[in-house]
């Protein structure tokens, strides 16, 4: 018999899995957060501010943005890898992350973009220099694009590099300004941690075990999609061997879905925690609504980054937050941060579909406004 677990049920258990349930305040463990949530996904776009530091200050909002460089500077506690995009990870789990840089290594040697634009040679002239010289960013390197430039082309010298960061051949050293440093792997890794050799089979088991854990219901393509670590016949391997306990789960709509839980799913229910009702400004690559799909699911918030589309085609904006209460999204904000002026402007904001918004829950979102503002310098305009 599977464990039904009823829509609303279902979205308090999300939200207390992806921090979002609890109140943003009290001790700070900026590793820990890393941790529970996985990884951290790095963003180079500053709207208000850059996506990896509003993901931290929306768990707890005694963060500030130094503290997760000052993190990667030490070499100690975390490193910067692929999960499903570049992400900050617990040095911990680099060991689990072996066969991440020898899949991405198999698909770059085949393709004909990194092996024409900077072959082996290069990479080794480029290695040589890192290792004489120390962490080096792109702007030590001079190469350029030779005939004519395609969309996302880039100099050699920045294909070497992306090449040997993604094999785990260098490492991120540092971040300046956010431009990274790139450093010879073991320099910048624990040596305990590199010569801890962990089997492929026990690599797979891992990835597929804490991303149902993290996850608390997940299907086999949720358990995939996680750390973008294994396929999905991998994925579906290690469920075959597992006592995993079979899941339906209501969806937004009232229909059901089947999944599968964590061994200690029915403790995980018990033990749950109506989410606060703060009010927040979610960010658009926050782990909780990364997989669009579930979120439509589980709250019938259907929700899109227009980032990439045409000005002239996007429904709602260029960079829109959607507004958490609870265990309801009932809006999306467009903000803007103007740093000269020193002042955060509300461009656009929309209201949900049936979410009636009462003087009490303006009240709430200008509180978050200013909260928000005040992290990053500003002031509400």
């Amino acid at each position: 018999m599977a464990l039904k677990i009823d829509n609303r049920t279902m979205r308090h258990l999300w939200l207390e899995a992806t921090g979002l349930g609890a109140l943003p305040n009290g001790n700070l463990d900026v590793l820990q957060m890393i941790k529970d949530l996985g990884f951290v996904q790095l963003d180079t776009i500053q709207n208000v501010t850059r996506a990896h530091h509003h993901i931290l200050w929306s768990r707890n909002q005694n963060y500030r943005e130094p503290m997760l460089d000052d993190l990667l500077a030490t070499r100690q506690d975390v490193f910067e890898h692929f999960t499903h995009d570049a992400s900050i990870l617990p040095t911990e789990f680099y060991p689990m992350w072996r066969r991440q840089f020898a899949r991405r290594k198999m698909r770059m040697d085949k393709s004909k973009y990194y092996n024409g634009k900077a072959g082996p040679k290069a990479r080794v002239d480029i290695k040589a220099r890192i290792a004489a010289e120390g962490a080096l960013s792109t702007m030590a390197f001079d190469s350029k694009i030779k005939g004519k430039k395609q969309m996302w082309d880039r100099p050699p010298h920045k294909v070497a590099l992306d090449y040997m960061w993604h094999a785990g051949e260098l490492s991120t050293s540092h971040r300046i300004s956010f431009r990274k440093y790139y450093d010879l792997t073991e320099k910048v890794i624990p040596q305990h941690i590199l010569a801890h050799d962990i089997a492929d089979k026990d690599q797979i088991a891992w990835l597929c075990d804490q991303a149902l854990v993290r996850l608390s219901v997940a299907t086999h393509k949720e358990i995939k999609q996680f750390w973008e670590g294994a396929d999905i016949k991998e994925v579906r391997a290690w469920a075959g061997a597992q006592n995993l306990v079979p899941i339906e789960w209501q969806l937004d709509d009232g229909t059901w879905a089947e999944a599968f839980g964590v061994s200690d799913i029915e403790q995980k229910l018990n033990d749950l925690q109506k989410p606060c009702n703060r009010l927040r400004i979610v960010n658009p690559f926050d782990p909780a609504i990364r997989d669009r799909d579930r979120i439509k699911n589980m709250f019938g918030f259907d929700y899109k980054i227009e980032i990439f589309v045409p000005a002239a085609k996007r429904k709602w904006g260029y960079y829109v937050y959607p507004l958490l209460e609870g265990d309801k999204f009932v809006g999306r904000i467009e903000l803007k941060a103007d740093r000269k002026a020193g002042i955060l402007s509300v461009v656009n904001f929309w209201q949900e579909d049936g979410v009636k918004w009462s003087d009490k829950r303006h009240e709430k979102l200008k509180s978050e406004l200013q909260r928000f503002a005040k992290y990053v310098g500003l002031v509400v305009a």
